[in-house]
């Protein structure tokens, strides 16, 4: 999913990532040529990448700046959100991804890794400290969210993960508006 992300976009480009976890995804992406501004949600996850020595800012997607403070007034060429929106609750996944798509550039890339399913859920499995929320979407439904927030869906790549987690893969461009 990274190279096939990194190919559509030109050496140097540089990518907004939603939901950094630990830099695993930014440092991919970096090794593939991209420029790519690092945030999460997460203090913690935040304080994990600044000890290796990265710049990261703590960021919400839905009522934080998220315009790129290294090129004040320039949109990204990109966004790179691998299973961080899957914690937006349903009516806000509209907002955010409209708020991602005002501060990239018509045309540019948009990959994002949602659960597959249906409802919401709490969940406290692997290492974390308190439960987290997940909402879980269908293509259709995020089809329609995706293009009222400014985006054209390009795919929605069904997949199956470990220990059986359905994932929907979503490629799009920015719209023109």
């Amino acid at each position: 999913m990274a190279a096939r992300f990194a190919a559509g976009l030109a050496p140097d480009a540089r990518v907004l990532e939603i939901g950094s976890g630990p830099g695993h995804d930014a440092a991919l992406l970096e090794r593939l040529g991209l420029h790519v501004r690092r945030t999460d949600v997460s203090r913690g996850f935040a304080e994990l990448m600044r000890a290796d020595g990265h710049r990261v800012d703590v960021l919400d997607p839905l009522v934080d700046d998220l315009t790129d403070p290294e090129r004040p007034g320039t949109p990204y060429d990109g966004v790179w959100a691998n299973a961080s929106l899957l914690h937006v609750v349903r009516p806000d996944l509209v907002v955010v991804l409209r708020r991602l798509a005002d501060v990239t550039r018509p045309g540019g890339l948009l990959e994002v890794t949602l659960k597959e399913g249906d409802g919401d859920a709490w969940s406290t499995h692997g290492h974390v400290s308190g439960p987290r929320h997940f909402t879980y979407w269908r293509p259709e439904p995020l089809r329609a969210v995706l293009a009222a927030a400014g985006w054209e869906v390009a795919t929605i790549e069904q997949r199956e993960g470990w220990n059986g987690t359905r994932w929907l893969d979503v490629r799009a461009t920015r719209a023109e508006r």
